[in-house]
């Protein structure tokens, strides 16, 4: 992670503001080849115990309650688990989850007492994520890539780098392997987002870490108007989400 932004604060504060939901967007994104929670209902069984590592303020574990006998969600920030919490309490319908504040660095659970794990968009330790899987257990995790918001970051002159593309998937893929990891398969997609108002794409910056400590710089509001003039199309203000999935079987 880049110096210039203290991510740990900055998560801080989001789960204060409202967790980790961006529902409120006006969208349209072309190219997406999966929803990552759904691909993970498709893995579950009703049986089964899952641990959604990075749970951020728990609407996407929420959203899939149904699939497994016991869902917990994990984040480093207290503030989003309290979110989580909130969230939690309005849905009224989730006996089986739980929220909790947890280092993915030292989970405290029993060796093999979840069947899925799962990380979207958070890191993970591969060997704690071993560890606490059953055998036959599955993980699933979705990233995101370097070149996402490739043309933000040419614009803003810093962000996601194209030139070190591919290798946050390759270093997790090893990771994986030498964990003990078997059946490790790859998905990617670079989809291209339209943000039908500049009030929809200000807030993705404002709440993502995509352009570090933006806002904070002079220019930063004349490069914005710059881009969006640029970018905007009959379809809305052009960027890209690029992603990749990895899922390893113990």
């Amino acid at each position: 992670m880049k110096k210039t932004m203290d991510y740990n604060a900055f998560y801080e504060h989001m789960g204060r503001l409202n967790g980790w939901d961006f529902s409120s967007l006006n969208v349209i994104a072309e190219g997406v080849e999966w929803n990552f929670y759904e691909e993970v209902a498709r893995c579950a069984c009703p049986s089964d115990l899952l641990l959604d590592i990075g749970t951020g303020g728990g609407e996407a574990v929420l959203s899939i309650a149904h699939a497994a006998l016991l869902l917990v969600g994990i984040d480093l920030s207290q503030s989003m688990i309290e979110t989580a919490k909130r969230n939690l309490a309005k849905s009224g319908s989730s006996p089986n989850v739980r929220f909790m504040s947890m280092n993915a660095d030292q989970l405290t659970f029993p060796d093999g007492f979840f069947t899925i794990v799962t990380s979207r968009h958070a890191p993970f330790c591969a060997a704690e994520v071993f560890r606490v899987l059953d055998d036959d257990g599955v993980f699933l995790t979705q990233q995101v890539s370097e070149q996402d918001k490739h043309n933000i970051s040419e614009a803003f002159g810093r962000g996601q780098s194209a030139d070190c593309s591919g290798t946050l998937m390759m270093r997790y893929q090893n990771e994986l392997h030498e964990a003990g990891f078997h059946d490790i398969r790859i998905r990617e997609y670079n989809a291209t987002e339209y943000y039908a108002t500049t009030d929809d794409l200000l807030f993705l910056l404002t709440h993502a870490p995509i352009i570090p400590g933006f806002g904070e710089k002079e220019s930063d509001l004349e490069r914005f108007q710059q881009f969006v003039e640029q970018n905007r199309c009959d379809k809305g203000i052009r960027t890209n989400s690029a992603r990749f999935m990895l899922t390893a079987r113990k």
